[in-house]
């Protein structure tokens, strides 16, 4: 049988080993590893995606295009190919063209920082396609001159859309 002071050292002991042993633990446990997408990943050498691209607002739009860019460089970095595609339809119109006549003054110098952007995108590997909807030019007064020439016009954006997924493309509104 124990005395108490022994009693005592043993469960200072025992606490104090308790004690170490959560502090290599926890530290352990408590440190999250940075999120991945390994899982998700796993077995997939390509990625084939549409945009497509409908905003009004610059800078809304712009947010959205360096998401899209963002997912390009993580898909990259796991070794997976992008392949993406971006269709701009509807009021996105204004920012895939070159004249800022058009577009209302607020709008003019977030719509340089998108076209900015969409030329720094069409410049890197993994865009396979930017696609400008012909359908909503006219009601918006917007010549087919005036696409960016990063842009490519194209004669309806839902059909172009709906042969992107035919192919295996996922259809993402962002």
């Amino acid at each position: 049988m124990k005395t108490l002071p022994q009693k005592f050292v043993t469960a200072v002991s025992t606490l104090a080993f308790g004690t170490a042993m959560c502090a290599v633990a926890l530290p352990a446990a408590g440190q999250a590893s940075a999120p991945d997408n390994k899982a998700a990943l796993a077995g997939v050498k390509e990625m084939k995606i549409a945009f497509d691209i409908t905003d009004a607002n610059p800078e809304a739009l712009l947010l959205k295009l360096a998401v899209i860019d963002l997912t390009r460089k993580q898909l990259i970095a796991e070794g997976v190919t992008p392949r993406i595609v971006l269709a701009f339809r509807g009021d996105a119109s204004y920012f895939t063209q070159t004249d800022l006549e058009k577009i209302r003054p607020a709008d003019r110098e977030g719509a340089m920082k998108v076209a900015a952007k969409i030329r720094e995108m069409r410049s890197t590997n993994g865009y396979e396609s930017m696609e400008q909807c012909s359908v909503p030019l006219p009601a918006r007064k917007i010549r087919n001159d005036d696409v960016m020439p990063e842009v490519k016009l194209v004669g309806n954006g839902w059909i172009s859309l709906v042969a992107y997924q035919q192919r295996g493309y996922a259809y993402i509104v962002p």
